[in-house]
């Protein structure tokens, strides 16, 4: 009888826990709360099936049980226990099936009046782009992604030249209007998903596919990535802020069309070598850094980074922790740039240094820290030449103190705690990989064994026209 006792027991501690348990679904900030209804139906009935399979274990176990004076009969058919085991799995099936038919009806349907945002998927972020003033998008190919086109726009395609890219991991919606989010993978499977929303639908590389919704409540929602796509996947994050329409159109309109990330300069060099006079003091009149100061080398740096850090610290993404004294001090320097032809301007001239290998200053074990670094290459690249299209700065010809004190800071949270630095977040997460001081000084050491390449003023050409 001891199984009885442990049935039971299982049984109503389930029904408790479903009850009682703190874990349930996010609140609903969405059209779709049909799809909770189909949720809450579905686990009506399996819960019923579930209390009704383990009563009647118990009712058989208890009604034969082992008695030395009876014996089993067999019955090889019984047509009428048939029937009503085929009727009673039918109609569960059907409550089951049946809600989320209906609801799959609407999910397909979109409405005709709703906003369209083209949600592109890359390991490990998110970019997004929405149609110009003709209401459509330009041509796109994979094929056309690179360094400088992200987003693999046609140049030749003139239905392309007003859309507005967003090559960023965050979204602004407009509450309370439709909108439907056209999702396109440039490599593997991933998954756009927000928890709030309800509704998600895989990328499929070479395919475009959809779905839409109303976001009901404004604020602030994470974007993640539901299907398992590589070693970074689970900081494959982004966000989606629901604001007013009128918050939407004014962000909205900040954003560069695909003509405006053409019509962009690399910068011009002379103009940057005045511009650049404030920042020699603490970089060095080359770049080379200086640890005095405790300022990073800058000769050789891939020019979109130098340019997206600007814009961070001019923003507040950037060096606005307390704990980040040197960030603070970095903050009003960006803030002597005024503009992005300013930025590009100090880029170029800083692409015009030489690119010296700067003195060690760790030691560590750099045949284990290259079983380390394992997991940065999937971003930065086998030699730590970065990659634009992951986000992920060059780390080779970097000073290792550098190196070592970033990595510090975002195991604290000191960098990359912002809400809204995205690749910040990455970083915290991927960070924590290396458990101790020796960890990071071995990845380091291996980090400045890296073959270092040369960064011209081409290159900041190249950067001009990506961001």
């Amino acid at each position: 009888m001891a199984i009885v006792v442990v049935l039971l027991a299982l049984l109503i501690g389930s029904i408790l826990f479903y009850f009682l348990s703190p874990w349930h679904l996010t609140p609903l900030a969405s059209n779709w709360g049909s799809i909770d209804g189909t949720i809450q139906i579905t686990w009506i009935v399996t819960g019923l099936v579930f209390a009704a399979v383990n009563l009647f274990l118990v009712y058989a176990i208890i009604r034969y049980r082992y008695r030395r004076d009876r014996r089993a009969s067999y019955q090889p058919e019984d047509k009428k226990l048939e029937y009503w085991l085929t009727g009673l799995t039918a109609v569960g099936i059907s409550a089951l099936l049946a809600p989320g038919l209906f609801v799959w009806g609407r999910f397909v349907n979109v409405p005709a009046d709703a906003h369209i945002v083209e949600a592109v998927g890359q390991q490990w972020n998110w970019r997004f782009r929405f149609p110009g003033e003709d209401g459509a998008f330009g041509r796109v190919s994979t094929a056309l992604v690179s360094a400088d086109n992200p987003f693999g726009m046609d140049p030749d395609d003139p239905l392309g030249r007003d859309d507005v890219l967003v090559d960023a991991p965050k979204v602004v919606l407009p509450v309370d209007q439709p909108v439907r989010v056209m999702l396109r993978s440039q490599d593997v499977i991933h998954n756009f998903q927000v928890a709030q929303f309800r509704a998600k639908m895989d990328l499929v590389p070479g395919q475009v596919s959809y779905f839409w919704f109303t976001p009901t409540r404004k604020g602030d929602f994470e974007i993640l990535c539901a299907e398992l796509c590589g070693v970074g996947h689970f900081a494959m994050r982004g966000k989606v802020e629901v604001a007013e329409p009128d918050r939407f159109e004014d962000w909205l309109s900040e954003k560069p069309t695909y003509r405006d990330v053409r019509s962009r300069d690399g910068g011009d060099p002379a103009a940057g070598e005045a511009r650049y006079a404030p920042c020699a003091g603490c970089h060095g009149p080359k770049g080379q850094g200086m640890r005095e100061t405790g300022a990073p080398k800058l000769a050789g740096q891939s020019p979109w980074y130098l340019i997206r850090q600007l814009q961070h610290f001019k923003s507040g993404l950037r060096g606005t922790h307390e704990a980040d004294t040197r960030g603070q001090q970095m903050r009003p320097f960006a803030r002597t740039l005024p503009d992005y032809e300013a930025m590009a301007d100090v880029v170029a001239y800083i692409g015009t240094f030489p690119d010296k290998a700067p003195a060690r200053t760790l030691s560590g074990d750099s045949d284990r820290g290259e079983r380390l670094y394992d997991t940065c290459a999937a971003c930065h690249g086998a030699q730590g030449q970065g990659d634009h299209q992951s986000n992920a700065p060059r780390l080779a010809g970097l000073s290792d103190w550098y190196l070592k004190r970033q990595l510090e800071k975002f195991q604290a949270g000191i960098r990359g705690g912002h809400p809204d630095d995205m690749y910040g977040w990455q970083m915290v997460e991927m960070a924590k990989v290396l458990v101790d001081e020796s960890g990071i000084r071995d990845v380091v050491s291996h980090i400045t064994t890296l073959p270092r390449k040369q960064t011209t003023v081409a290159d900041a050409s190249d950067a001009g026209r990506s961001e």
